[in-house]
């Protein structure tokens, strides 16, 4: 048969829908961080079929647990009732994605207009086979999204230390990959430094070699009391070694020593108080990682370079074996 031709209609039924979704997302977004008290991080490219990540946090600092996110929102999604909540038809795809999935995985129904949402993990238990086979969720209404939630959300996003280790190096091969196949990663960090809470503001972005065509990868905030953050930021990425970005640091030295150093006098000739090697050395002194910039006395800005490790390489190689059809000789 022949496709249905495009038609206005179609075009304001689609706009409707994003609407909605973006409504959805906020809505969500709103009641994490405000109710909750976490961390809401949008996953906007990387992650199909999540719309977001939930990061416990623990007395102001992240923990490094996080819950995937799929929302859905709007009154279509409440439109199949049960005595404790509504039936939420799982798509195969989907279901297999979020089963598989380095997270624990969460489905969102929200109702923007009320500004409330409910939520059930996907898990082998909580997945009910149909009549006709079809598998669905029942999202019950006594699992509200808000402060009282907490717990219950906090118990999903639990594992063994080495479990979640694991999981947030699988959240980070994206990244990886891009590094062996020649791009740059490049970690840019504002830290908050009047604020004793250790707040900083981090993004993830990608440079080509030339370090043009920049793509931002993520963005989020951390806090990490009085932490400094030479040794913050490091941490965050343990798969990579940390570096400076080179031309960023070149730039912002040379205009420092020119501010410090250069003068012109009443004739207008340049005058130089002293070399800009000599002075560079001083200037660093022993201090390998540091902000190349202070704005206001407020914010310290860091700009950093990453470079796979062997952690990162190993983990890359443990991938693609995974990955492979070998079969393995085991204990058990």
């Amino acid at each position: 048969p022949r496709p249905r031709p495009y038609t206005a209609t179609m075009s304001k039924k689609v706009k409707a829908s994003a609407v909605q979704d973006r409504q959805g997302i906020a809505t969500v977004q709103q009641i994490v961080t405000s109710d909750i008290g976490w961390v809401f991080r949008e996953q906007t490219t990387d992650d199909f079929g999540i719309d977001a990540h939930l990061e416990v946090v623990e007395n102001e600092p992240a923990t490094g647990r996080l819950i995937a996110a799929q929302i859905k929102s709007g009154p279509s999604y409440f439109k199949k009732p049960h005595d404790d909540g509504w039936w939420f038809p799982l798509d195969p795809d989907d279901l297999e994605y979020w089963i598989d999935h380095s997270l624990p995985v969460i489905v969102v129904l929200c109702s923007p207009g009320t500004g409330t949402a409910y939520w059930q993990t996907v898990t082998q238990k909580t997945i009910v086979t149909g009549k006709r086979g079809g598998k669905k969720l029942l999202v019950p209404t006594a699992q509200q999204l808000g402060g009282e939630a907490r717990r219950g959300l906090a118990k999903v996003a639990e594992g063994k230390p080495y479990e979640i280790r694991l999981r947030q190096l699988r959240l980070a091969l994206h990244w990886m990959r891009l590094l062996q196949d020649g791009r740059r990663i490049l970690l840019e960090a504002g830290e908050w430094i009047s604020k004793s809470s250790g707040r900083g503001d981090i993004t993830i972005v990608s440079v080509d070699e030339g370090n043009e065509d920049r793509q931002e990868l993520g963005a989020w905030i951390i806090m990490v009391g009085s932490r400094p953050y030479d040794e913050v930021l490091p941490s965050l990425v343990p798969w990579a070694d940390v570096i400076l970005h080179e031309e960023t640091y070149d730039d912002a030295d040379y205009e420092a020593w020119e501010d410090a150093c250069v003068y012109y006098d009443n004739e207008g000739d340049r005058n130089v108080r002293e070399g800009y090697a000599e002075w560079r050395r001083e200037w660093i002194g022993n201090r390998t990682l540091r902000p190349y910039a202070n704005a206001m006395g407020e914010v310290d800005s860091w700009r950093l370079e990453l470079v796979l490790n062997d952690l990162g390489t190993s983990f890359l190689a443990v991938d693609r074996f995974a990955e492979g059809d070998r079969m393995i000789l085991t204990s058990r």
